[in-house]
């Protein structure tokens, strides 16, 4: 869940955000951004070694295609937990904050 540190005991503070999730979400993408790592550190070797530029850039695409799925678990549960806490406490501020990290993801 998405927690917030109160200013001056006036309710939530946007100075310090942090969420809190699940152990079983926290493993699955540990090891997806773990596989990423190792891809783009293939790319890496690929250009090292010279390998054929089509063939790096499907390497690449790969990968950055992992850390969409990446970006769209972080928001899936960003959307069903954080974002739900805070519009039932009232703050539709908070759907502000999504269109503007979804604009800067696209």
């Amino acid at each position: 869940m998405h927690t917030e540190e109160a200013e001056n005991g006036n309710g939530p503070s946007c100075a310090c955000k942090k969420t809190e999730r699940p152990d079983e979400l926290k493993r699955s993408l540990s090891s997806r951004l773990a596989r990423i790592e190792g891809q783009v550190r293939g790319v890496r070797r690929m250009i090292e070694e010279d390998a054929y530029c089509d063939d790096v850039m499907a390497q690449i695409a790969a990968a950055r295609g992992a850390l969409a799925k990446a970006s769209i678990v972080v928001l899936e549960h960003h959307m069903k937990h954080c974002l739900i806490d805070r519009v039932r406490a009232g703050d539709d501020g908070i759907v502000d904050e999504l269109i503007d990290s979804i604009s800067r993801n696209l």
